[in-house]
């Protein structure tokens, strides 16, 4: 899979504003995550732009549904749960955005899960990952933040996300680009299933 040429199309917070589609309808993967987990980071990264998503190092910078659209697909960035400088009112307005996309697109092909490595799943994540199961909505973890721990105890890390989420994660970093080719060829596969 080639995520080169994206482009960033368009930022919505309900389903009116979503991207029209001239022709058939392109697939889409979704990525979720804690804010501050690494989404920008990864879309970046995958995308061979330093660019094309905003990073930020203050949790809760996404606050939006941001579309990019590729060639053959769009990736789509939900905003992050859990953990975020803003305000309580904000917060509460997420849970419902990203439940009416996961649940109501059409488009949607899967989700691509983000985790940090270093540290076990929060209770977000494991309700996250417990949601796309009960909704039988196809789903991959990436572990992020690779570079940030010894190589030697990325798979001790591993089994403890495999445990609480109920699939083996895929180990990327952004920095190394390890996990890139793992990632791609997982969403290739969620694009394919469908």
């Amino acid at each position: 899979m080639n995520l080169s040429n994206g482009v960033f199309e368009i930022s919505a917070v309900k389903m009116a504003q979503y991207p029209k589609t001239d022709g058939p309808p392109l697939p889409e993967i979704a990525l979720v995550g804690r804010s501050n987990v690494g989404k920008s980071s990864l879309l970046n990264y995958l995308a061979n732009r330093r660019d094309l998503a905003r990073t930020s190092s203050r949790p809760g910078r996404t606050q939006t549904i941001n579309f990019y659209r590729f060639p053959h697909c769009r990736v789509v960035d939900l905003p992050g749960y859990g953990y975020a400088k803003v305000s309580k009112r904000t917060r509460a307005k997420w849970g419902p955005m990203i439940e009416t996309y996961l649940r109501e697109r059409e488009q949607l092909r899967g989700v691509v899960q983000i985790v940090d490595l270093r540290h076990p799943p929060s209770q977000d994540d494991v309700l996250m990952a417990h949601w796309l199961q009960n909704h039988h909505i196809p789903y991959v973890v990436v572990a992020t933040k690779a570079d940030k721990i010894a190589r030697g105890r990325w798979l001790q890390h591993s089994k403890v996300i495999a445990e609480a989420l109920g699939t083996k994660p895929i180990v990327f970093s952004a920095q190394s680009g390890a996990g890139k080719e793992a990632v791609l060829e997982a969403m290739a596969k969620l694009l394919q299933d469908s």
